[in-house]
């Protein structure tokens, strides 16, 4: 199944984006994430773990990241669990940021993330 989310916000396209490349910064607009455990800055092929507030630690891999077009994409796994991420920054006219995730993955599981995933998103482009 795939899902698309979206959220706008006054967050400037430059800033959404360093939330994304700082992998530190994750915790801190993903309410989800506890910590991440990986390299400093999002590069393809990095390898880490996501620690969840709940639950069990998930694996993933970045497959690709184009800062010039602000989009990077990823994929999670969990035991048999996986899905694939994909992820877009956009500047809003006249100011402002829009942020898109499209989500691949069995019915279930993307469903169930989707609601954290708006949440996420909405939280990355608040200024």
């Amino acid at each position: 199944m795939r899902v698309t989310v979206r959220a706008a916000g006054a967050a400037d396209a430059g800033t959404v984006w360093q939330r994304y490349v700082r992998t530190a910064a994750w915790p801190s607009w993903s309410p989800q994430i506890r910590a991440v455990e990986a390299e400093d800055e999002l590069r393809a092929g990095m390898r880490g773990q996501v620690v969840p507030v709940l639950g069990p630690r998930v694996d993933f891999v970045v497959d690709a990241v184009d800062p010039e077009a602000l989009t990077w994409r990823w994929r999670v796994r969990v035991g048999p669990v996986r899905m694939s991420l994909w992820h877009a920054v956009r500047p809003r006219t006249p100011s402002g940021a829009t942020t898109e995730l499209v989500i691949d993955g069995s019915a279930p599981v993307v469903l169930a993330y989707t609601p954290l995933a708006r949440l996420a998103l909405r939280r990355l482009v608040r200024p």
